[in-house]
């Protein structure tokens, strides 16, 4: 069964996922993303992560007609990483990771 976690991205950053350039996706460290990423709450942080999301759909924009891509998720780093500039990350910074796999689908590219 496919459990997926949705998130838009900006051109750019979809477009280098859509090509296989980019194998992560970076999440700012705050509580929104704890939570949505691994359902868990303050003082929750040391349990094992479970693989709540098997894929992730890529959107490009809200509109109607969007370009989307479903990219099947490797893992999801629950103790926050630095990732690569050439990626968005921002150097110093720690995030945590999405790390991706191969497209599985795409609608709306042309």
């Amino acid at each position: 069964m496919q459990r997926i976690l949705e998130l838009n991205l900006h051109k750019k950053w979809f477009d280098m996922i859509l090509s296989g350039e980019k194998k992560e996706e970076y999440r700012e460290v705050k509580d929104f993303w704890r939570i949505r990423l691994f359902k868990r709450k303050k003082g929750q942080e040391n349990l094992k992560p479970g693989y709540l999301f098997s894929h992730v759909r890529f959107s490009n924009g809200y509109a109607k007609n969007r370009r989307q891509i479903l990219v099947k998720i490797h893992y999801i780093e629950l103790d926050p990483q630095e990732g690569y500039e050439k990626w968005g990350a921002i150097k110093g910074e720690k995030y945590y990771v999405i790390k991706l796999l191969d497209v599985v689908s795409t609608k709306n590219i042309l």
